[in-house]
């Protein structure tokens, strides 16, 4: 980890973003007092700020289908598209 001044930052702006782009982390500091981070580039999961945070926090589990295409149906026994829309009438008479 490196620690640099906000100026020393501006003076060699590459320098650090290349200690970045190799692994290492870079603390930017104003007047002694940590403002920012460089950090190393993370992989990219194609899941928002959000998701990570509960995908690494354990609360969320991403899909596992990732390309796009909806999860296999599991048809329920004897349920046909006519016996549906004929309990959802029926359902629907008392309104």
């Amino acid at each position: 980890m490196h620690k640099v001044g906000l100026k020393t930052l501006k003076n060699k702006l590459s320098e650090y973003v290349r200690l970045a782009a190799a692994g290492d982390t870079v603390v930017i500091t104003d007047r002694d007092r940590i403002v920012a981070e460089i950090v190393p580039p993370q992989p990219r999961t194609g899941l928002t700020p959000f998701e990570e945070k509960g995908v690494g926090e354990g609360w969320l589990t991403p899909a596992r289908i990732r390309d796009g295409s909806p999860p296999p149906s599991k048809p329920v026994p004897g349920l046909t598209l006519e016996r549906l829309m004929s309990d959802l009438a029926r359902d629907r008479e008392d309104r």
